[in-house]
């Protein structure tokens, strides 16, 4: 992803840029630019098989989930200074990642749910929520239902997943690329 014009992401950056999923009159547009992926630091890419999404080697044979992206239209209603508050949503077939407790632990999950119902709700739907800190060109993606757990990969072949074990055996660090 390109850098817009800091490293840390602002709210003013998300509403006016439409690679972000929303534009500024109010009427969020959702690019359905085949480029919108997310790759990890050891260039997997996140694959739909079955009901998971898993992290793969990217390759020509590949073809990795387009990613859509909206921001939270209330985030002055949660945790300040953690990051944007996104949804997070592959293409086709319409699903949005969300976190709930399953056996006394957080997990990452993927739920039909369209996009633009999370983002047209009244107070924002948390368990569909993450917070997206950015710098440089590496993003990480926060649970707000789950604070201190984060997205992340591990081996090839293996599920996405959430951990709160930061910089130990998993990868939470990930290329975001937003098409035009």
């Amino acid at each position: 992803m390109e850098n817009l014009g800091n490293d840390k992401p602002t709210m003013e950056n998300y509403p006016g840029d439409t690679r972000f999923g929303a534009m500024s009159s109010g009427h969020p547009r959702i690019s359905s630019s085949p480029s919108n992926t997310v790759s990890d630091l050891n260039q997997q890419v996140w694959i739909l098989r079955g009901q998971s999404l898993v992290a793969v080697p990217q390759n020509n044979n590949v073809t990795p989930v387009t990613i859509a992206v909206l921001p939270c239209k209330y985030p002055e209603s949660l945790e300040q200074g953690k990051g944007i508050p996104i949804y997070l949503g592959i293409q086709n077939p319409d699903k949005c990642l969300f976190c709930e407790e399953v056996d006394g632990q957080p997990a990452l999950q993927l739920k039909e749910e369209n996009i633009l119902d999370l983002y047209n709700n009244p107070e924002p739907v948390k368990p569909f929520l993450f917070y997206h800190t950015q710098t440089g060109t590496t993003s990480t993606f926060e649970s707000v239902a789950f604070p201190g757990s984060f997205i992340a990969s591990s081996k090839n072949g293996q599920p996405i997943f959430l951990t709160s074990e930061q910089g130990k055996y998993h990868n939470i660090n990930f290329n975001l690329v937003l098409g035009p």
